[in-house]
Parts: structure tokens; C-alpha cells; sequence
């Protein structure tokens, strides 16, 4: 099996690479940490429209629309190396990563000649409304209400976790047209305007320290039928979908490579103390380095299994366990370092490792629980008994 990538791949990584480390500056990152959009999620529409204008949004997408036509491989690329810099992409990536991919396999041509253009040209931000209090893990138990009236759905209920909600444009919002049926085949997808009366957007501060998540209400929100996605009542199978999209980034293994280099970098230059736990790190700094390269490579085979056309739901699974954990595990290491050493030896790590161990412990809840994932490869990838 041949790992290299292409001439063209590296020379494109290289741009990437270049990009990120001109823009990502020290004085940058001290304003995102000020607003507490550190990290991956972070919310910067100043630096995503800087990627519009190199047309690097949407780089999968067919040209038609605006897109470049490259693999997920290419794409992979692109986000590994945003990501493993913790550049901030929360503006725009609900809509390139999952929305717009959507709306490009379920969307009417009218949605997409609206809605695509203006995702790549980062005129617009979406937020993705699926959790609900009663439907986290089993999303199919959803009870916010879409009920027809005349040219109209009426919109009442509420979502919970729903990420930048309180910025976003718009909504990819998950709804029940029929409570009649079993809940799995009641369910449809609206693209609700985020300015329509009826909607308050409450954010909500996280474990972290960050406002990212927010709850959102909808009270008698009126949001035209021409917005439906797909087919009513068949919503469960493009939110299935929508759920592959999310799983599948590289970005949740890379998402902790900075800290993880960090924490390298913090092993090497302290003065050696010769402990017991100080090998026990070392040897852990070393596992950690193995475990990384093989998230990367899951990763990346899910992103060669897509640029074959494939919907690789497995595979999928598998790259967003094993990487959820990764950073967990990581972030958990350079706690213990900075304990070892003393703050002092590396402010920097302290702080970044103190907000990733806390923003981390959601990695292996949102997108689908560990548990939950773990139950689809056994039984879709290993054909296990459910009991």
C-alpha cells in the first residue's frame, strides 16, 4: 500500500501550512482566547472569509456550485493542517462540512443555487439543530414540531447544545411532521432563518469557560415549506447522513496535536529529574505519538473510502472513537507534565492544557457517544448480535 500523497497534495499542504502559520499569530490567538474561541470549533468569520478568499471552502464540492471538484482526500489535507494549529473554523464548517453536503445530495436546485454560493463565499453561517433534552444519544425521539399551515410549517419547540446558534444565520433544523408514525419515519429537516420572530437563542456557558453552545426556543416560528429538505417525514435518513458528515473530520484526531507537540516540547527542555514518573511520561509521550499517527491513517482511510464514492459508516465509527479518545488521553498527559514541572516551565501548555482537558470532555458525547459507536461497528462493521 502506497502512503504518499501527490506531488500536487504535498505542494498544496505546504500552501495550507504557509497560510496558517502567517495568520495564526501569537497577538491572533490571544484575541480568540479573550472571547474563549480557542480551538478548532472557535468562531472567527475574520479568518474563515480569509479562507473564501482563497476558495478554499468547499474544496469538494462540484464547480457547478462553486466548489473545486478535489477528493476528501485533498480536503483532509486541508482541514489536518488548520486543525492540528487549533485554528478556529467554527464559522463556516457546519455549513461546508455537513449542510452544504446535504443540500447537495437532498436540496432542491433552488437551495442549492442560494444556499452553496453563499457557504463558499462565507456570507453565511449555519448552526445544526438536532439535540433536544429528551433526544441526545437517541436522536430519533425528537419532539420539536413542524405542524403544515397553508404555504407554511409552524415551528414550536426547543433545541439544546446547538453550537454558535446565538451567530448563526441560519439553521439545518431537525423537526417532527408526524407523530403518528414510529419515530424514526415522523422526522424532517427545515432550514429555518435564525432572524424569524418566534426564536430566542440563549447561549450558555460550557465547562470550559467558553459560550459556544446555546439553547434555542421556537415559539410559533413560521418558516416556508419551500425550505424542506428532502421529503417530509423522511428526515431520519439525511440526518443519518448529516451524522456521517460530522463524524468523519480528521479534525478530531488532529484537534489535539498542538498541545501534544507542546507537551513534547516541554519533556525536552525541562531539567531531567530522573524519577520513576518522569520515564512513566516519557514512555506515555511516546505511546501517544504511535497512537496519533494511527489516528491520522484511520482518518485518512475514511477520507480515501469517500473520495471512491463510499459512505463508509464504519470506518467512520472507528476514526471518531479512536480520536475523541486520543485528545482525552492527551490532554490528560500534559496536565501531568505541567504538574511534574511546575507551571512556570511552560505557562503556555498550562493554560492550553487546562482548556482542553475541560472542552475534551464532550469530544466523546457530541457527534455520537462513544457507547453509541461502539454499538455500530460491532454490530454494522464486526456483524455481532445486538445482545
Amino acid at each position: 500500500m502506497d502512503f504518499r500523497f501527490t506531488p500536487e497534495q504535498e505542494r498544496f499542504r505546504r500552501e495550507v501550512r504557509a497560510f496558517a502559520d502567517q495568520e495564526l499569530t501569537p497577538d491572533f490567538r490571544q484575541r480568540l482566547r479573550a472571547t474563549g474561541d480557542e480551538g478548532w470549533l472557535g468562531y472567527s468569520a475574520e479568518f474563515s472569509k480569509k479562507l473564501a478568499q482563497r476558495r478554499w471552502i468547499g474544496l469538494a464540492w462540484p464547480k457547478e456550485y462553486g466548489g473545486k471538484e478535489l477528493s476528501a482526500l485533498d480536503r483532509a489535507i486541508f482541514v489536518e493542517e488548520l486543525a492540528a494549529r487549533d485554528a478556529p473554523m467554527g464559522y463556516h464548517i457546519f455549513g461546508e462540512r455537513q449542510v452544504g453536503l446535504s443540500l447537495i445530495h437532498h436540496g432542491t436546485e433552488e437551495q442549492r443555487r442560494t444556499y452553496l454560493p453563499a457557504i463558499i463565499r462565507c456570507e453565511i453561517c449555519f448552526c445544526v439543530g438536532m439535540s433536544e433534552r429528551e433526544a441526545g444519544t437517541d436522536l430519533a425521539n425528537v419532539q420539536t414540531r413542524a405542524v403544515p399551515d397553508g404555504d407554511d410549517y409552524i415551528i414550536d419547540g426547543h433545541k439544546i447544545w446547538t453550537t454558535h446558534a446565538h451567530r448563526a444565520d441560519m439553521c439545518w433544523l431537525v423537526v417532527r411532521t408526524n407523530p403518528n408514525v414510529a419515530k424514526h419515519k415522523g422526522i424532517s429537516i427545515l432550514l429555518v432563518d435564525m432572524k424569524s420572530p418566534g426564536i430566542t437563542a440563549q447561549p450558555m456557558l460550557d465547562i470550559a469557560g467558553g459560550i459556544h453552545f446555546n439553547e434555542v426556543f421556537f415559539d410559533s416560528v413560521r418558516v416556508p415549506r419551500s425550505n424542506l429538505v428532502g421529503e417530509e417525514n423522511q428526515g431520519w435518513y439525511i440526518l443519518a447522513e448529516n451524522l456521517d458528515f460530522e463524524r468523519a473530520g480528521i479534525e478530531r484526531i488532529v484537534g489535539g496535536e498542538l498541545i501534544f507537540r507542546q507537551a513534547v516540547e516541554l519533556f525536552k527542555t525541562a531539567p531531567k529529574r530522573g524519577t520513576a514518573r518522569e520515564e512513566s511520561l516519557r514512555l506515555r509521550l511516546a505511546e501517544l505519538a504511535v497512537e496519533l499517527e494511527v489516528g491520522r491513517i484511520l482518518a485518512y482511510k475514511v477520507a480515501w473510502l469517500q473520495s471512491l464514492g463510499q459512505t463508509p459508516t464504519t470506518e467512520i465509527g472507528i476514526s471518531k472513537v479512536y480520536g475523541s479518545e486520543w485528545v482525552q488521553r492527551t490532554t490528560l498527559t500534559a496536565l501531568r507534565l505541567v504538574r511534574l514541572y511546575g507551571a512556570a516551565a511552560s505557562p503556555e501548555l498550562q493554560e492550553r492544557a487546562i482548556f482542553s482537558y475541560l472542552a475534551a470532555a464532550g469530544d466523546t458525547i457530541r457527534a455520537g457517544t462513544s457507547e453509541v459507536l461502539r454499538n455500530v461497528i460491532a454490530q454494522r462493521g464486526l456483524s455481532l448480535p445486538r445482545e
